[in-house]
């Protein structure tokens, strides 16, 4: 990473330091999750369906890196980031992000804690929605677009919002695929079914943030893509727990529901919920108008809702 972004980035920012909490980006609904490719909701969180903020200090289920205090001084990468506490750092800390996500000498762990700090500050506006306007204020206007649309994408999926789960899930979260494989996998796959690369990314980033879930939900879906058995065997090729093969047959399965000429209508087909149908909608938008938002996405981690709040699943774990 360039020294020179770091300096000027972060040596000029007054980041205050909260306690790391469950807290989660505005992007998602609580207790269901999205279903797998059969139109049927699921009745045990996804990624995207175990994220609400929530500002209750929560242990880990497993040990993580401790939360560091943001300061003038470069951070820690290897450790969580913290979100600020006011409406000033944290517009602070969304510029830092933006700056960071449009410079290609940003990659690798110091990106992936750039998307993890941009989500927990999305998570921030929405405990604190008295702060938005002073956030929304201070950020360029493209920024501001894409606030906004994951703000509301969030707000789309607390919709399907169902019961707490009791116990944890049988998942195992692991390292996401890299990010020009992931783009090469959407593109690949735009080019043979006409399905917009960001679309498929929106899916991937709900359902399993970006294949980071591994494990079937209640229901029998299954895979990063989340199909169940029976629709992968109409409209899949290879493994459905592979990424590529997964998000090629979401394409297809999305081509044959009447994408791309009508994306609502196939969106529905994948999960019959208008409400996911607008959040997936709003994060592809943000991804069409500035493809540098996946960035950010790609580094969004998995949260799970308990009956004492939301806990990280970082990489690695499992449950015992």
């Amino acid at each position: 990473m360039a020294r020179s972004f770091v300096a000027a980035s972060i040596g000029a920012m007054r980041l205050l330091t909260i306690a790391l909490a469950g807290v989660l980006v505005a992007c998602s609904a609580t207790g269901v999750g999205p279903a797998g490719v059969d139109g049927t909701k699921t009745d045990q969180p996804s990624a995207a369906a175990t994220e609400q903020p929530a500002t209750t200090e929560l242990p880990a289920p497993t040990p993580t890196p401790s939360a560091t205090a943001m300061t003038s001084s470069i951070p820690r990468w290897d450790e969580l980031p913290v979100a600020a506490n006011d409406a000033v750092g944290l517009s602070q800390q969304l510029v830092m992000v933006e700056t960071a996500l449009h410079d290609p000498n940003v990659t690798g762990l110091e990106l992936a804690w750039m998307g993890h700090l941009q989500q927990l500050a999305y998570s921030r506006l929405q405990d604190f929605p008295e702060w938005k306007d002073t956030v929304l204020a201070a950020l360029p206007e493209q920024t501001r677009a894409a606030v906004n649309g994951s703000l509301e994408a969030g707000k789309q999926l607390r919709m399907l919002s169902g019961p707490v789960p009791k116990t944890l899930p049988d998942w195992k979260i692991v390292a996401p695929a890299p990010i020009d494989d992931l783009i090469s996998y959407y593109k690949e796959a735009e080019s043979e079914f006409g399905v917009s690369w960001y679309y498929l990314a929106s899916i991937h980033l709900v359902e399993t943030r970006m294949g980071r879930i591994r494990g079937l939900s209640s229901a029998g879906a299954q895979g990063p893509m989340q199909f169940m058995p029976a629709t992968w065997a109409m409209y899949g090729k290879g493994d459905i727990d592979n990424d590529h093969d997964a998000i090629l047959g979401a394409a297809r399965y999305l081509k044959a529901a009447g994408a791309p000429a009508n994306m609502q209508k196939a969106l529905f087909a994948y999960n019959h919920s208008q409400a996911y149908v607008n959040a997936l909608m709003l994060y592809a938008e943000a991804m069409k108008a500035d493809p540098a938002a996946y960035r950010g996405y790609h580094g969004w981690q998995v949260y799970y809702p308990t009956k004492d709040g939301p806990v990280l699943l970082p990489v690695g774990w499992v449950k015992e």
